[in-house]
């Protein structure tokens, strides 16, 4: 006996012609549609008996738990094997399989025995979506299998159905004011040409194309930090060094910041197998896109995030109450999804990407509100670190369940407080991802274009679905509360929004930088003749000890054409030294952001880019300090 197992959207068939004399009677050749169920084709072979049947029917409802799935159509396909059993004794089977079907409570419908149909199905996108099993008649099975080899002339599609219903579900839109009040987003009255209007548009049209270069592509090449990889996959960029540097310094700030509120860092796989039981159901409610590959005839997908590898390994934890919440922390180097060709565009939407993600498993909703209460905090702080204002440079959108806010709306009210600002609300009727709420801050870029930075959710599903337990006071198992929070969203993100920040500040007649302790040349030194190289490196050598990277343009270019050199590639400090610089002590130092020259004694500058720079992370610079002996990367 051969069963082809499909979870599946829907199923439509037509009878179309009774094939052989023992044939169901009495079929309507009408179209039938089921949605939301497991389609079961079956193939019954020479030999087979009812112990084989009674095998098969334990491997279906095996199969329906695992993937939480009530709802089983049996479909007679003669298609999966050459050695078919007579016509009169594979119907007895097939309604005998009907039968036990039932008795085990399951719901199920058939399709005609003995017919020609026409059959169209949407299969669903998970790992255990598609599985192909083989048995005998002594009690078991011989092979298990994901295969589509069997059907391919059919149409057949794969999405997760969490991405679909992301496409397709209904919501509803609202504004969520300072004074708690939910507002209809048709009767608030939104300033015309702001970015919260820019960003309601954005949302609510879900438009993700992306038609026109954003300005931070241009930007990305210019300053040497990121371009496209044609020889690899769209959405997976090369870093030159300076893009490599800023985005380890951003890497090792962020991950502070969470072990400094309590993270505790770990490290989990890139792929995992497609067929492990507790990928199916998750990946399902999970709304991505994601690669797979082969290896050792084994089928294996790379994560999309890094959260099965920690719900995986709390899983083998001892847990008590005591220790909650439990806050795990990762920094993906990569996370890989499957963006759509149409919305990749420099840094703002990638197909592999390094993500910080933190989870916190609490023993209840009342202790996961209190801990994403702090973890809003610490989102906050990080993006307003790393360069962004709150009130300038940030939106958020919140979205949760009827139920959710109906119950919790003093506490969804405190979110929007602290954000000081009004927020955009998507409500739905029920819930169809895994969480009941979910936040966002987002940045809206010199298109319109919206991308979310840091992240929060409440999830409340998946700490059974990994069977995730720990014991409360009373000595009861529980399953956690989990939150999925990232405080800065990606990194590469993260320097694609800081650019873009830049081209608005430009576009309004300022001066565009990068923040000071991102900036991988932070002083620049121009000798004006060669005989002053020597002092000047002796003066680099004070910064570089006082952790601030220093280089020096020692090429034989015109001190004009060098200080040029330095302003296009965003330097902040720039010194000309001259014999009068030398011989009166003193530093003639142009400063970008302030975009004037000024005289300063070394130590002073020292001191003021110290207190600059404050407590964020240092690293050498990425090149050779004199830039004579830098490769020309040509961008």
């Amino acid at each position: 006996m051969r069963i082809l197992q499909f979870h599946s959207d829907y199923i439509e068939y037509t009878p179309i012609k009774k094939e052989i004399l023992k044939a169901d009677d009495n079929v309507e050749k009408t179209q039938t549609r089921l949605e939301d169920l497991v389609v079961a084709f079956i193939c019954i072979e020479e030999n087979d008996d009812e112990k084989t049947i009674q095998s098969a029917i334990l491997e279906i409802k095996k199969y329906l738990d695992i993937i939480n799935e009530s709802s089983l159509l049996l479909y007679p396909y003669s298609h999966l094997s050459s050695n078919l059993a007579k016509p009169d004794v594979a119907i007895n089977l097939f309604n005998k399989l009907e039968e036990l079907a039932k008795e085990k409570l399951i719901k199920v419908s058939k399709a005609p025995f003995g017919w020609t149909k026409s059959f169209a199905i949407k299969v669903k996108g998970h790992p255990l979506a598609e599985n192909f099993k083989v048995f005998d008649n002594k009690n078991q099975y011989l092979k298990s299998e994901n295969s589509l080899s069997q059907v391919k002339s059919h149409n057949i599609t794969h999405e997760s159905s969490a991405l679909s219903l992301e496409e397709t579900q209904k919501s509803s839109w609202y504004v969520l004011t300072l004074e708690g009040n939910l507002v209809p987003l048709d009767s608030f009255k939104i300033s015309k040409n702001g970015s919260f209007e820019k960003f309601v548009n954005y949302e609510t049209q879900k438009n993700r194309k992306v038609d026109e270069q954003p300005p931070h592509v241009k930007l990305m090449k210019k300053l040497a930090i990121a371009d496209y990889e044609p020889a690899s996959d769209a959405g997976n960029m090369r870093f030159y060094p300076k893009g490599r540097l800023m985005k380890s310094l951003i890497e090792q700030y962020v991950t502070r910041k969470v072990m400094e509120y309590g993270g505790i860092e770990v490290e989990t796989p890139i792929m995992y197998d497609s067929h492990h039981p507790s990928m199916a159901s998750y990946f399902n409610r999970f709304p991505a896109r994601q690669y797979s590959i082969r290896s050792d005839n084994k089928e294996l997908f790379l994560r999309f995030a890094a959260c099965f590898g920690q719900f995986l390994m709390a899983k083998d934890f001892q847990i008590s109450y005591k220790n909650m919440p439990l806050k795990l922390y990762e920094l993906t180097r990569y996370s890989f999804r499957r963006e759509k060709s149409g919305e990749l565009v420099g840094l703002r939407r990638l197909r592999a990407f390094s993500m910080p993600d933190c989870h916190a498993f609490c023993s209840d909703m009342d202790q996961a509100k209190t801990e994403f209460l702090q973890r809003f905090d610490l989102s906050i702080d990080v993006l307003t670190e790393l360069g962004f204002s709150i009130t300038d440079d940030i939106e958020m959108a919140i979205r949760f369940t009827e139920d959710f806010y109906d119950k919790n709306k003093d506490f969804i009210n405190k979110l929007v407080s602290k954000f000081n600002k009004p927020v955009l609300v998507e409500m739905w009727k029920e819930k169809f991802f895994y969480f009941v709420l979910k936040w966002e801050f987002n940045f809206v870029d010199n298109l319109g274009k919206a991308a979310a930075l840091s992240t929060d959710q409440i999830d409340v599903e998946n700490g059974k679905r990994y069977c995730i337990e720990f014991v409360t006071e009373n000595g009861i198992k529980n399953n956690p509360i989990i939150l999925h929070n990232s405080p800065s969203g990606a990194i590469e993100r993260v320097i694609y929004a800081l650019l873009e920040k830049s081209a608005k500040i430009s576009k309004s007649g300022g001066h565009p930088s990068i923040p000071l302790w991102l900036t991988h040349s932070q002083v620049r030194i121009i000798p004006v003749k060669d005989e002053f190289l020597s002092y000047c490196m002796d003066l680099a050598k004070k910064f570089q000890s006082n952790h601030i990277r220093t280089d020096i343009d020692d090429r034989t270019e015109s001190v004009g054409k060098r200080i040029r050199d330095a302003e296009i590639e965003w330097t902040p400090y720039i010194l000309v030294v001259g014999e009068k610089e030398i011989s009166q002590n003193y530093l003639n130092v142009r400063t970008r952001e302030q975009g004037k020259q000024f005289q300063i004694i070394l130590d002073d500058l020292i001191e003021e880019i110290k207190q600059k720079i404050g407590d964020k992370p240092y690293l050498p610079l990425n090149l050779p300090y004199l830039i004579s002996k830098r490769p020309l990367i040509m961008v």
